[in-house]
């Protein structure tokens, strides 16, 4: 990136129009006037005209040069190393049958929470290339989908296929935190978030939500917890014996008091996501609020450049004054 130390100097390219104008003045009133001027004409040189014609031109060329020169360029050569300290985050996602409900939406289409769910987690994903990101579903029981990882393009295409009924319907809340702190517990980063995302109440599984909160407490592992769905009753699908689909109104119950608790055992915050806004409202704070530590080294060499113009300046105008002393010298 080439710049201009002292760029006030490039005003001065202002005064050279003046200058060209002075210099096509018309002269002073003729001594003595001649009739005719073809004797001063034939024994002219054309090539010595052109040459004089160009001779005024140099200084002004060796002027814009200096100009250039004072305004003093310069070569920036700069080199930035980032180091990030990434977070190690795993995503727990509820995937039982209530998170078919369709009480959200996507561009006024109704949808089911699943596919809201995913499309908030793929955006997250994105806004975090330098943490390593694992993902774990569960309903009756927690199951992995991609361990921790940098391939976020891996994980976005394990997310794709994540779906409702993939295991045993339930919510196992506290089996779903203890598999995530698990995977956790041996990884070497400074920083460890589990996202926990459900829509109900703990009902199955072998450990309670807050006895595997204070697990985490103990790893150093903090819990954001999200609660999701409206409050009271939301439709949701449901096949008969023929195979047809039909909607009925199911009472949401979800947890919030079990979930606040788990995310103030573990230094983390509860939010609850009503509608598909919410949802991606919450995402986007989480992630304000866990920032990957980097660290900014920034390197910069400096190449003068005002040499270049300003010698070549100096030889023209050096040159200028030889042809106005040799060859161009005026008689007086």
């Amino acid at each position: 990136m080439i710049r201009f130390l002292y760029p006030e100097w490039l005003w001065a390219f202002s005064l050279l129009p003046i200058v060209m104008l002075w210099r096509g003045r018309r002269g002073p009133v003729a001594a003595i006037e001649y009739s005719d001027v073809s004797l001063a004409r034939n024994v002219a040189r054309a090539s010595r005209s052109r040459l004089g014609a160009l001779a005024w031109a140099l200084p002004l060329l060796a002027g814009a040069l200096m100009i250039l020169g004072l305004a003093r360029p310069q070569r920036a050569h700069s080199r930035t190393l980032i180091s990030a300290n990434g977070i190690d985050i795993v995503l727990d996602l509820d995937v039982s049958g209530s998170m078919q409900a369709l009480d959200f939406q996507i561009d006024h289409q109704r949808v089911n929470r699943i596919e809201v769910v995913k499309s908030v987690v793929s955006k997250f994903i994105d806004q975090r290339p330098d943490d390593r990101i694992g993902l774990i579903a569960f309903a009756g029981a927690p199951y992995l989908v991609s361990p921790i990882t940098l391939d976020h393009d891996w994980l976005q295409q394990n997310l794709e296929r994540v779906a409702v009924g993939a295991s045993d319907d339930g919510t196992a809340i506290g089996s779903a935190i203890a598999a995530s702190v698990n995977r956790l517990r041996l990884t070497s980063a400074k920083s460890k978030v589990v996202i926990l995302l459900t829509d109900g109440v703990n009902n199955t599984g072998k450990i309670q939500p807050l006895a595997a909160a204070e697990a985490a407490k103990a790893m150093g592992v903090k819990i954001y917890t999200v609660g999701v769905g409206v409050r009271g009753n939301a439709p949701i699908p449901v096949h008969d014996a023929a195979g047809n689909t039909r909607l009925i109104m199911a009472k949401v119950d979800v947890d919030e008091k079990t979930l606040q608790a788990v995310a103030e055992e573990t230094g983390g915050r509860f939010y609850r996501a009503t509608d598909t806004d919410s949802l991606q409202k919450i995402y986007q704070q989480i992630n304000q609020l866990e920032k990957s530590a980097q660290t900014v080294q920034r390197f910069e060499r400096t190449e003068e450049l005002y040499s270049w113009v300003l010698l070549p300046a100096l030889a023209i105008l050096g040159f200028s004054l030889m042809l106005q002393h040799t060859r161009l010298r005026r008689l007086p």
